[in-house]
């Protein structure tokens, strides 16, 4: 007989995709995971965001309650994002999903991605 996963995992694992949907919030709690950072490093780190799509997925972790978003008085003004203590909840399954994308890499290809 075959195990049937639950309605209520399904719908829990919707609900983690409707969240983390996009190409970069998964890049952009990753890069936050380490320190906190300004608007302008967070878009360095993340290759290819443009500085319109990171603010409107930063806006949306904010609204998610992951990301918390401080203007600094610097001239200047900068604004720093960094992980809410919820969004600190992800980073183990940030790190599974960065050793499960290296073993990935090395099963397709052969080869470990080297920085």
């Amino acid at each position: 007989m075959k195990i049937k996963c639950p309605k209520s995992n399904l719908a829990a694992v919707q609900d983690t995709m409707d969240v983390l949907k996009g190409r970069w919030k998964i890049a952009i709690i990753a890069a936050l995971c380490y320190d906190k950072m300004r608007f302008s490093d967070l878009q360095k780190e993340i290759e290819g965001v443009s500085a319109k799509m990171l603010s409107s997925e930063l806006k949306d972790l904010e609204i998610n309650q992951l990301v918390k978003r401080t203007v600094l008085s610097t001239q200047p003004i900068s604004v720093e994002y960094e992980l809410t203590e919820y969004g600190w909840t992800l980073k183990k399954i940030i790190e599974h999903l960065a050793e499960w994308g290296i073993r990935h890499r090395k099963q397709i290809t052969g080869k470990v991605l080297e920085y």
